[in-house]
């Protein structure tokens, strides 16, 4: 299933979000024309073996780490769910506690899949935990509205109207088992996607969304 719009326009400009897709390609731009692409993602990726909790430089990376991508498809994919789903969450937040939401998502995230990896050496980046949390605001406060989705039926791609909880709800699940297989077979990713990290930024973002939030409208359906 791939999302294609959600029913609720938000009725306010996303200057938040639309700044975080900006940076996220400008990065990516930068990693492209980088001349060792390898050195500038071991420089900003999450490098677990190297996490050094007395020393803060060494955790800079918890957050750098969140803009940087590993291709077309990763970062097209994940701006795309940010682009659908963001907006609604930074009209429910406002502008500034959005951001703040929206980095710790991402940190929270990255913090879930580093306990489970500690001594790898591999790097872990992408804005995907961040953009989870994201997802888990948005399910908790915008569950029943629908969303226009690509599912495929017997080969054919057809675009249905679902239920935002039942697509995000689904995609958690989908992610908390692969995790949970990640860690049977000892390892945290599964092709090089960080499932770990998916399923803690989702949870952190349904479970500490309603610290962000500052107001309550007739509109939301929070579960």
């Amino acid at each position: 299933m791939f999302p294609i719009r959600d029913s609720q326009n938000s009725n306010k400009f996303p200057f938040v979000n639309l700044a975080l897709i900006t940076i996220n390609i400008y990065v990516f731009f930068q990693e492209l024309i980088n001349p060792d692409i390898e050195a500038f993602i071991a420089q900003y990726g999450l490098i677990p073996a190297n996490v050094d909790f007395t020393n803060i430089q060494m955790l800079t990376p918890f957050l750098t780490s969140l803009f940087i991508h590993a291709g077309f498809l990763h970062i097209i994919s994940n701006m795309w769910f940010l682009w659908i789903f963001g907006d609604n969450v930074e009209a429910a937040m406002g502008h500034l506690k959005y951001l703040v939401f929206y980095l710790f998502s991402g940190i929270a995230a990255s913090f879930v899949q580093y306990l489970f990896i500690s001594n790898s050496i591999l790097p872990i980046i992408g804005a995907s935990g961040a953009i989870a949390g994201v997802l888990g605001a948005y399910l908790r406060y915008f569950s029943k509205n629908k969303v226009d989705t690509l599912v495929p039926i017997f080969g054919l791609p057809i675009i249905i109207a679902l239920p935002a909880n039942f697509i995000l709800i689904y995609w958690f699940f989908t992610q908390a088992f692969n995790g949970v297989a990640s860690i049977i077979v000892e390892t945290a990713s599964i092709g090089g996607i960080a499932y770990l990290a998916h399923t803690g930024g989702f949870a952190s973002g349904f479970l500490f969304s309603s610290l962000f939030v500052w107001q309550r409208t007739s509109n939301w359906n929070k579960i």
